[in-house]
């Protein structure tokens, strides 16, 4: 038997729609072992009761594909998934669960697919590369799918940036934020976007982190999305109100992040303040961005 860690993370990251992700610190650990017949799943940790443990399982599916591209059959599968990352939270949890399946199907067939060939499998599954491409490959991750390949480059950030993190007991289905969106966006936005977007890159990379309020602006999906859940409008409303402006909606949401990197947690405080205003049961995680490449052990 051997082990796969895989990162959550966060995307979208403001403007930055589809294409920018960034790994955290906090993980969901495969176990799998080949045995002589059949197929047993185990699941255990959070949302544990809603994974399925049969061959609908998302990390068995991705192991499958793996194993069907490699021409590599198993004669029988043990899988053991313990769960940390919240499921439909905008938290990658089924980036988590893909690019974990895709390792562990590799790793039985003795690795014969480079990560870049794995990460195309992953984008092939999950469609965009915003969170597979950090799950992958730690860190932050700026992505783009063309029509053969996905293009990235990956940039490290400073440790001290916190990611306050604000879950609710609640999810949000992928299905329903993508349909909240519209079919064409305004020109003028799509220009604030672009900027926003370039200048929130450079802000992380270069540490200058004064810009990221500026940067975290967006009015390509947020806008659309923040009247799905009651809450999170009003998280948001009273965050601009208090000038808390380092927020930005995790993924699809309904997690919110509020970013920190220095010693006063007076802005801290105020935002989960706000959040204990609300009515679902919210838990505040503090997360950092998480670098390493994934564990195989």
């Amino acid at each position: 038997m051997f082990k796969i860690l895989v990162p959550a993370t966060t995307a979208n990251i403001g403007p930055g729609f589809d294409s920018i992700g960034i790994a955290l610190n906090l993980f969901n650990t495969i176990e799998v072992e080949e045995m002589a017949s059949g197929l047993v799943i185990e699941a255990f940790g959070r949302d544990s009761e809603i994974i399925e443990t049969d061959e609908r399982n998302l990390v068995y599916r991705s192991i499958m594909m793996c194993l069907n591209r490699v021409g590599y059959r198993p004669k029988g599968l043990h899988i053991k998934l313990y769960n940390e990352i919240p499921v439909s939270r905008g938290l990658g949890s089924s980036a988590a669960c893909i690019v974990g399946g895709l390792l562990a199907g590799n790793q039985l067939a003795n690795c014969p697919l480079a990560k870049e060939e794995i990460l195309e499998l992953a984008v092939e599954m999950e469609g965009h590369p915003d969170n597979v491409a950090p799950a992958l490959l730690g860190g932050m991750v700026v992505s783009a799918k063309g029509q053969n390949r996905t293009k990235y480059v990956q940039i490290p950030i400073k440790t001290e940036l916190e990611f306050y993190a604000a879950i609710p007991n609640v999810g949000l289905s992928t299905k329903l934020a993508r349909e909240a969106l519209p079919e064409s966006v305004d020109f003028k936005d799509a220009v604030f976007n672009v900027g926003r977007a370039a200048l929130l890159v450079a802000a992380l990379a270069m540490g200058d982190y004064d810009k990221l309020a500026y940067g975290l602006q967006d009015r390509l999906h947020q806008p659309y999305r923040l009247p799905l859940m009651t809450s999170i409008k009003k998280i948001f409303d009273e965050a601009a109100q208090k000038e808390l402006n380092n927020i930005f909606l995790s993924g699809a949401g309904p997690t919110i992040i509020y970013l920190s990197w220095n010693k006063d947690k007076r802005e801290v405080e105020a935002f989960k303040e706000i959040v204990k205003g609300c009515p679902e049961d919210w838990r505040i995680e503090k997360l950092r961005v998480y670098s390493n490449n994934n564990d195989n052990e």
